[in-house]
C-alpha cells in the first residue's frame, strides 16, 4: 500500500513537472532511531580506588528494637517519628526491586517492601513513608543533604561508598552479568572486547566494566530502560549490571538472553547518612527481624521467584564479629 501512495505522488510530481525545462529532485530520508536524552559514550570512568576496608559487607550490631511508636528520645528514629514519615530514596525503574505499575502508577518491588517494612518498625504502619525517586548519581548527594533518611535502591557495598556512607548489613547478593539479543554469542566478559555496551552512570557496574582489559565500548545512559531500547534499536551490542535487574529487562522482551557467566558480586544494603549509626542500629535490627520472622521469603516469593529458588536471606555480619 505504501509502495502504491509513493508511486502515485511520484506520478503527479512528474505530471505537474511536465513542460518545464527541469525535472524534479528526489529526496530520500533515511529513518532515524534517536539516542535516548542523555545518553553518551563514556571515554573517562573515575578509577575505583581501594580505601583500607577490612570488610565491607560488616556493619554495626544492632541493640534490642524498640516498640513501634516508642523510638528512643533524642534520636535519629525520634526525629522521623516526629516528622510523620520515613523519606526513602528508590528506583522507578529497576524492575522487579524498583519500579512503578503502570496500572496503578505505584511504586512496588522488593525494595519498596524493605522500605515500607523499616516504616513499620518505625511507626506501626508501613505506609508511613514517602518514597522519592532518586538515580543512581544522586544516592550519596541525597543522603548527605538529608533529603533522604534512607536509600533503598539496589545500593552495593563498596569500601569506597563507606567513607561517606552508613550501611546496613547486606540484604540481597545480586552478581553482575551481561544481557544480549539471543544469539549474539556475548555471553563473557571476553566476548565484550569491542562491543559496545550500555550502562546507567553512577553505577558500580560501569566502573567494573571499565576496568575490563581489553576495554568495551561504553555507552552511559541514566535508566536501565534506556539501555533496553538501545539493544531493541541496535544502537548497542549489550547491556551489563546485575543480574536482578537483568531479569526484570528479559520480561520486557523475549528476544534477549542473559549470561550464566558472571563478571562481579554486588552485596545490596540500605543506604543510611553516615552521622546516623543510630539508624544504622535500627535498621539493621528490621532485617534481622526480617530474617528470622520469615518477611524476607515472603518478599523474595512476592517480587523475586522468577530469578529461581530463593538463597535464603544472607546472614548478617558485624564489626566486632557474628
Amino acid at each position: 500500500m505504501r509502495a502504491q501512495v509513493v508511486a502515485v505522488v511520484l506520478a503527479l510530481a512528474l505530471t505537474a513537472g511536465c513542460g518545464s525545462s527541469s525535472m524534479p529532485s528526489a529526496v530520500t530520508v533515511a529513518p532515524v532511531n534517536a539516542r535516548p536524552a542523555g545518553a553518551q559514550e563514556v571515554t573517562t570512568v573515575p578509577a575505583r580506588r581501594n580505601p583500607d576496608c577490612e570488610d565491607p559487607e560488616a556493619s554495626l550490631r544492632p541493640g534490642p528494637l524498640p516498640a513501634p511508636g516508642v523510638m528512643p528520645s533524642g534520636s535519629t528514629m525520634a526525629a522521623i517519628a516526629d516528622r510523620g514519615r520515613l523519606i526513602v530514596g528508590v528506583d522507578q525503574d529497576s524492575y522487579p526491586f524498583g519500579s512503578r505499575n503502570p496500572t496503578s502508577g505505584q511504586l512496588e518491588g522488593f525494595d519498596i517492601d524493605v522500605a515500607r517494612e523499616i516504616a513499620r518498625s518505625i511507626f506501626g504502619d508501613p505506609n508511613r513513608v514517602e518514597l522519592k525517586v532518586i538515580d543512581p548519581t544522586q544516592r550519596e548527594s541525597e543522603l548527605q543533604s538529608a533529603d533522604v533518611d534512607l536509600v533503598v535502591r539496589t545500593y552495593s557495598i563498596t569500601c569506597e561508598r563507606k567513607n561517606i556512607v552508613g550501611f546496613s548489613t547486606v540484604y540481597y547478593y545480586a552478581e553482575q552479568k551481561i544481557l544480549a539479543v539471543k544469539g549474539s554469542g556475548i555471553d563473557s566478559a571476553a566476548a565484550l572486547s569491542g562491543k559496545r555496551v550500555c550502562s546507567v552512570f553512577g553505577t558500580t557496574s560501569l566502573s567494573r566494566l571499565s576496568a575490563l582489559v581489553p576495554r568495551p565500548i561504553l555507552i552511559g545512559v541514566k535508566s536501565w530502560t534506556d539501555c533496553l531500547v538501545m539493544l531493541q534499536q541496535g544502537q548497542v551490542d549489550a547491556i551489563s549490571t546485575d543480574d536482578s535487574v537483568l531479569a526484570g529487562l528479559k520480561q520486557q522482551d523475549p528476544n534477549v538472553e542473559i549470561s550464566e557467566s558472571g563478571i562481579g558480586k554486588e552485596p545490596y544494603g540500605v543506604g543510611v547518612k553516615l552521622e546516623n549509626s543510630d539508624l544504622v542500629r535500627f535498621v539493621n535490627g528490621v532485617l534481622e527481624q526480617m530474617r528470622v520472622d520469615g518477611t524476607w521469603e515472603r518478599l523474595y516469593e512476592r517480587w523475586l521467584h522468577s530469578l529461581g529458588p530463593s538463597p535464603g536471606p544472607p546472614a548478617p555480619k558485624y564489626q566486632d564479629g557474628p
